[in-house]
Parts: structure tokens; C-alpha cells; sequence
């Protein structure tokens, strides 16, 4: 009986001195463990699936490192090499094509398994937008079909793409994957009359689609004579002016048209049909000007469809299932298109079956807020500048203790807890340090980010990266590319939000339609205890 005096001793003596404080502090514990108990939630993925992302090789050679890959291309296996197209009829448990860029549009133009089809918009300031049918027989689909033709009859070879981002770049691209002989040569909008006609000698060009206006046509034909044909995309405010002139002394050597001529002056029945795929034929490559430093030489690359629709696989299998695009995502390349990080991913948006805005300011206004005016996208690809604004103007708006506080405790939540929450009961005093991107803040849920290598561009630090998660309520994807890798070479996994101790950042895992070793360099080697190196690819060419 002696335990059961002391116990009842104990109770005694405790309710005896329970007063008013005694109330106050049981009430705060209870409501404290309540509320951890309710709000506790599990991070978005287990932490070893971020702390092991890729999967290397069990041996390597001298001076290498083990070769590394995505889980989702694991060693043995083949590496992610297209879009598995089934063409009618086929089984359903055959593999099916890798395909290629003619795929791309027939499967934007004739939607995906269960017939949802994206649209296609162009934003014209913060009021106008306009729609672009999708439907096979009209708009797009017969633009494709005419320009090709067109091309094609004037004995068009390389066709150099010398626009803004715009519904025309795309159509040009797609037409000459339709028509035979007819490869696309991208070229940077903005760059000087020099640098334009040494792209034009170099990529040995002879057809142009070119703005209005912003393509110097006297310097051009003047400097470079191979140029043969010219096609001049003009805006409808200037459509009723006489494009087709010749200047005189040019000798007439050059054919001159207008986009909308050549839709205008066809049948209305003409190019309404959407190509078939020819399985046997294969369309000619696709060039690009990897844009080094100011004041060096732009490298030509030259991609392949197999590169380009292995880059496209590989960013369609990065995203998780529930995650990736889909027809009811909008989808704004705010980064220009030239780019080909930004092109293999508008194109795996147009896969998706997603909704795709075009903006002619894109990459050319580091705004974040202007390129997304008169619409409310939900994915978008920026530059590192365009984030790095961003960044700076939300962080002036961090004025108070308690925003600075709310910021605090949302990046805690994504650092230290694993879970995507950049709001919490403080957030309201930080609110005017939100990114209010597009029409509809708040809709915006994934953001696609590129580093150039050896391209002279800013680098995100993995601190920037979680502040901006906070400030836009997105995720950030960001990703390495190489000049001949088309999409990317690793990025950063969907719920990767760690902050590393040094700020430096990491770029994830590589893509599933690549492979990456590091060789030695210098001071830089691989040994027992750290991998140091050179990045290599040591994929086949006809990979990404």
C-alpha cells in the first residue's frame, strides 16, 4: 500500500497547487502537440530517393568516372530514345516508333488518347490574345502544309528561321519535317547584321522567313548572293503594303514573298489535309547557333530528329505521373525559342497536348511579369536573368520582421520538412513580395529554368532557387545543357528543395535519354574517395 500512499500524496499535493497558470500552460502543451499532430504531413518523396538520383556504373576506366544514369534508365537497359509512337493497327503491347517531329504536330493536332487537344494562343500586349485552331483541317495544319509547298516548289534547301517566338517559327519548323530535303536553320532574332550574315554563310542558308521590318534585306543580299528566296512574316497592320518588291540593283535574283500571300492566294480546300507519316522517310536535321560569350563566334550544332525526339522523351519521362503536362496546363515559353532547351520542352508541352502561348517579347524583356501579361500560364520556361529579377524585386518587398519572418517559415517547410507549402499563418504579412505572374496569380505551378555551359549566364544558387519557390508558389526545374545535347543534359528533380551548405546549388540527375561520365582534368580527378572531372557524353550520336 506504500506505492499507492505516494501516489495519492502526489495527486494531492498537485491539484492542491493548480491555479490559473497551471491551466494556461496545460492548455498551451495540449493545443502544441495538437497541432503538430494535425498539421505533421510526410515530404513529398522519401529523402534517400533525392539523396541517391542517379545510378553509376559498377566498374569504370582509368581517368573516368563510373557512368552515370537516371533510375529511369537504369545500366543495361537502352536509354530513352523517342515517343513510342503506335501507328494504327499495331499491338499495344509493341514498342513503337521513336518517331519524330512530324509526330509532334500530328499529335497536337490530333490530341491525345482520349481526343483532348491543347490550343495554341499568341498574346498581343496585356489585352489581345489570339486563338489558333488546332483542328487538322484548318489554320495551322494548312499553314504547314502551304509553306512547305511553297518552300519545296522554289527549290528551297536550307530554310534559316529568323523570327521571335510566334506560330509562324513553329510552322516553319514542323513544314519542313513535312516536306522532304528542307532542314531548319534557327538564328538568334537579336543579333547584329554581321553576326546574322555569317550564320546565314556559314549554315550555307538560301531561303529566309523573317519579320518584317527586322531583317536588314540591302546588307543581307549584298554580303551574301547565295540568298535565294525571301518570305516576310508582316504584321496585319502593315499587310496592305507592298512586300513583294524587289529592290532595285538586286537584279531580281531574289524571290520575295508574304505569308499571308501565300495562305491567301491558295484554295481554301489546299493543304487542309494533315500529312501521313512516311515510317520509311526520315526529315532532314535541325541546325542551331549555341550562343557562347559576348564577342565570340557562335558554335553551329547540328541536330538530328533522333537527337531532338530523345530530348523531348527525356523531359516528358522527368516529371512524376501525376505531375507531367497535360491538356489542361497553358504552357509559355518565355524564353526564346531559338534556345534549344526551350524548344524541346514547348515541344514536349505540344505532345502533352497542352495549351502553348506565344509572346513576341519572350527572351527579349528579362520581365517576368510583362511576358506573362493578358494570360495566366501554369508552366512556364524562363531564363536564369529573367529568375534573377524576379528575385531581386520580391526581395526588396521583404521589408518588415514579420515578412521576413513568413519567408523564414516557408523555407523551412520546403528545406528542412521536404513539402512544398509557401504559404503559412504569417503569409499574408508577406504577400507583397509575391511574383504576380499572369492574369491569375497563384495558378502558376512549375517553372522550367536552363543553365547554358560555358555560356556566360548567372548561376542559381540552391538558396535563390527555394526563395523563388516561395516568391512565384511554383516549383523550379533547373537543368544543365550542352551545345549538343538537345534538352537537357541533368536537372533537378520535381520535389527537390534542399538547400546546400555551400549555396552553390546541384543540377540533379541526368535525363533518361542520356548518360554522363566525368573525365579527368588538371587538378580534377576521380579516385576511390571523390569523383572530380569533365563532363562527358558517351552516348551514341543518334541519342540526345
Amino acid at each position: 500500500m506504500g506505492v499507492f500512499d505516494s501516489v495519492d500524496a502526489g495527486l494531492t499535493n498537485l491539484v492542491g497547487q493548480w491555479n490559473i497558470y497551471s491551466t494556461g500552460l496545460a492548455t498551451l502543451l495540449v493545443l502544441l502537440v495538437s497541432y503538430r499532430a494535425i498539421s505533421s504531413r510526410d515530404p513529398d518523396v522519401h529523402p534517400m530517393l533525392l539523396a541517391r538520383q542517379s545510378n553509376p556504373s559498377t566498374v569504370r576506366n582509368e581517368g573516368e568516372s563510373a557512368v552515370y544514369r537516371s533510375h529511369g534508365a537504369p545500366q543495361g537497359m537502352p536509354l530513352n530514345s523517342g515517343l513510342n509512337v503506335k501507328d494504327p493497327g499495331a499491338s499495344k503491347w509493341s514498342r513503337g516508333r521513336d518517331g519524330d517531329l512530324r509526330d509532334v504536330w500530328r499529335r497536337a493536332a490530333l490530341g491525345g488518347e482520349d481526343g483532348a487537344k491543347g490550343r495554341i494562343l499568341t498574346v498581343l500586349g496585356s489585352q489581345k490574345v489570339v486563338e489558333h485552331k488546332l483542328e487538322w483541317q484548318e489554320d495551322i495544319t494548312r499553314q504547314i502544309n502551304l509553306i512547305g509547298q511553297h518552300i519545296a516548289e522554289q527549290g528551297g534547301i536550307r530554310v534559316a528561321v529568323y523570327l521571335p517566338n510566334s506560330i509562324e517559327l513553329l510552322a516553319t519548323l514542323f513544314a519542313c519535317s513535312f516536306y522532304p530535303n528542307l532542314t531548319t536553320v534557327l538564328i538568334p532574332f537579336d543579333v547584329s547584321s554581321d553576326e546574322l550574315i555569317s550564320m546565314l554563310r556559314r549554315s550555307a542558308v538560301d531561303t529566309v522567313v523573317t519579320a518584317s521590318g527586322a531583317f536588314p534585306f540591302d546588307e543581307v543580299v549584298s554580303a551574301y548572293p547565295s540568298l535565294r528566296q525571301l518570305i516576310w512574316v508582316v504584321d496585319q497592320g502593315s499587310s496592305h503594303l507592298d512586300w513583294n518588291e524587289v529592290p532595285e540593283g538586286m537584279g531580281g535574283s531574289v524571290n520575295v514573298a508574304t505569308w499571308h500571300d501565300i495562305i491567301r492566294d491558295a484554295p481554301e480546300s489546299a493543304g487542309a489535309e494533315l500529312l501521313p507519316v512516311d515510317a520509311g522517310s526520315t526529315p532532314k536535321d535541325v541546325v542551331a547557333f549555341w550562343q557562347s560569350k559576348p564577342g565570340q563566334m557562335e558554335e553551329m550544332v547540328r541536330f538530328t530528329q533522333a537527337n531532338l525526339v530523345a530530348g523531348i522523351a527525356g523531359q516528358l519521362a522527368s516529371l512524376p505521373t501525376k505531375e507531367r503536362l497535360n491538356p489542361s496546363d497553358l504552357f509559355l515559353p518565355a524564353d526564346s525559342l531559338i534556345h534549344v532547351h526551350t524548344l524541346t520542352v514547348t515541344l514536349a508541352a505540344l505532345y502533352s497536348n497542352a495549351s502553348v502561348a506565344l509572346n513576341s517579347v519572350a527572351g527579349q524583356s528579362p520581365d517576368l511579369v510583362l511576358a506573362t501579361q493578358g494570360i495566366a500560364p501554369t508552366v512556364i520556361v524562363a531564363s536564369p536573368t529573367t529568375l534573377l529579377k524576379t528575385h531581386e524585386e520580391s526581395t526588396h518587398k521583404l521589408g518588415s520582421a514579420l515578412a521576413k519572418a513568413a519567408h523564414a517559415l516557408s523555407t523551412r517547410t520546403l528545406t528542412q520538412e521536404g513539402r512544398f507549402s509557401p504559404s503559412n499563418l504569417l503569409s499574408p504579412f508577406s504577400s507583397g513580395a509575391r511574383a504576380n505572374v499572369g492574369s491569375t496569380p497563384g495558378k502558376l505551378r512549375l517553372i522550367y529554368v536552363a543553365e547554358r555551359a560555358g555560356a556566360g549566364l548567372p548561376h542559381l544558387s540552391s538558396q535563390v532557387l527555394s526563395d523563388l519557390r516561395i516568391f512565384t508558389g511554383a516549383r523550379i526545374v533547373y537543368a544543365l545543357t550542352a551545345a549538343k545535347v538537345a534538352g537537357a543534359v541533368s536537372q533537378t528533380a520535381y520535389y527537390d528543395y534542399r538547400v546546400d551548405g555551400g549555396g552553390k546549388g546541384h543540377f540533379g540527375a541526368p535525363l533518361t535519354s542520356v548518360e554522363v561520365f566525368l573525365k579527368d582534368a588538371g587538378e580534377m580527378r576521380t579516385t576511390d574517395d571523390k569523383v572530380e572531372g569533365e563532363v562527358a557524353r558517351p552516348v551514341p550520336e543518334s541519342l540526345a
